[in-house]
Order: structure tokens, then sequence, then C-alpha cells
């Protein structure tokens, strides 16, 4: 695959425009009119500490076997996705943790330093993803503000236009303080490194986002699905757990 990367500039110009704010489908209730009852955990389990990487290189929290299925493309730099994620994180484990319900994130490219956040999130593995996750759009004001101030300067933007597309994610990452971020949470430097150099991980991030676009016609973020459909009116929580109920049959 032929890696393409967004460049800084561009990528600042998309700060508003790549956010999902339009559409009208509705999901339908479960056959029959028949609400879902929960679904018991593994002895000893909990569904929401059950996080697992899927096929298709989303991320997903909860009951592999749920039967609601929430899948949420979302842009590590999208305001609007970063409100989401406050609104929503611990509402929603409430209706993961019954096991009607899993929550399957995946990264869409809009910004600049998207790739390299999306590439040290895959190396952290899936473990801790989701409360890193969380952590990163709790503080997504303060290390966004940092990479703006560094990439609108002139000579940072034909300096990162003259580096090969993987030589641009580590500045871009060290710009915005994302990696003194990742080695208070456990990756030492050198695994940073690493894991910024690995081409076949870039490749497999970009091609996830890649896939949104083109194979599920995610034009902005967030964009959800649940159980398939896409829900693209759908933008903040108070939008979204009617359409979860609705689909749960309550």
């Amino acid at each position: 695959m032929r890696l393409s990367l967004t460049c800084a500039a561009a990528a600042l110009a998309l700060f508003v425009a790549g956010c999902n704010r339009g559409g009208d489908n509705v999901i339908a209730p479960p056959p029959g009119g028949q609400k879902i009852a929960p679904v018991k955990p593994p002895a000893g389990g909990d569904w929401t500490q059950m996080v697992s990487e899927t096929a298709d290189g989303g991320y997903r929290m909860g009951n592999p076997n749920a039967p609601v299925r929430l899948l949420e493309y979302g842009s590590f730099g999208c305001p609007h996705c970063a409100e989401f994620e406050g609104e929503a994180a611990e509402p929603l484990k409430g209706y993961i943790g019954s096991g009607r319900v899993s929550w399957e994130f995946r990264s869409l490219h809009i910004f600049g330093f998207d790739p390299a956040v999306s590439l040290l999130m895959r190396c952290h593995g899936p473990e801790a993803y989701f409360l890193l996750k969380q952590q990163l759009y709790a503080t997504q004001p303060d290390w966004e503000r940092k990479f703006q101030q560094w990439a609108g300067q002139k000579d940072v933007q034909d300096q990162l236009q003259r580096m090969p597309p993987q030589q641009r994610l580590k500045p871009m990452i060290a710009s915005a303080g994302l990696d003194e971020f990742f080695r208070q949470r456990g990756m030492p430097e050198a695994r940073i490194d690493q894991c910024l150099a690995d081409t076949k991980g870039l490749e497999r991030v970009l091609e996830v986002s890649q896939k949104g676009a083109t194979d599920f016609g995610v034009e902005g973020t967030p964009t959800f699905f649940i159980n398939g459909i896409k829900v693209p009116n759908v933008g903040t929580w108070p939008q979204l757990e009617p359409q979860l109920k609705r689909a749960l049959g309550e």
C-alpha cells in the first residue's frame, strides 16, 4: 500500500469540516418487539473489562456476541468526538456491562496526527485501549493546541513537506507532547520510536481509515452504526441513547 498522510496545514483546515452532522436513518426494534435480556459474562468476568482487536482493525469493548453492536468511527482530533466521549463513555458501560451491547471504535484519519496517534494506540495493546482513548479526548484541547501552534509555522510546514511520510509522525507526536502522554502510561521512548517506524503497522491503520471512507461511506466523525446500519444523524449521547434503547426493545 502506498502511504498517504494528510499534511499538517490541510489537517488544520479540516478541524471543523470533518465533523459529522447529517442524516436521517432510524434503527429498528428487535423482531417481535421482544426486549433483549441481559447476557451473563463468563464466571468472575466483567464485560466492560473485555477488550479485543477486531478482524476489521477496530477495538471492541464487551460481549463479542452482543445482540446490539455499536460501531463508532472517530478521529482523535475531532472536538465533537471528544464531546461524545465525555458524555457517553461512562453511561455506555452500563449497557455494555449487561452483555447486550458491544462498542467498537475505529479511527478515521482527518487530521495530520491521526495516523501517528492511531499507531501508538495500536502498539499499546487492546487492554487499556478505551481508557487511553477517554484520557486522550479529555486532554485533547491541550495537546491539539500545541500541535496547531507548531504546525502553523511556515518553516515547519516546509520541513514536513520535504520529509518522507512516515518520518513526519515522530515530530507531530512530539510537537503535541503526546510522546510524554504515552510514556506516562507505560510506553518507553524506545517502544514509541519502534512503533512509529513500523511500516506494516502504519499501513494497517491507514487501511482501516480508508475502508471506513470507501466501504462504509463514512464522511465525517463521529459516525455510528448499530448492527451494521449507519445512523449519521447521531452525533451526541442524547441522540444515540434512544437509538440503542430502540435496538434493545426498550
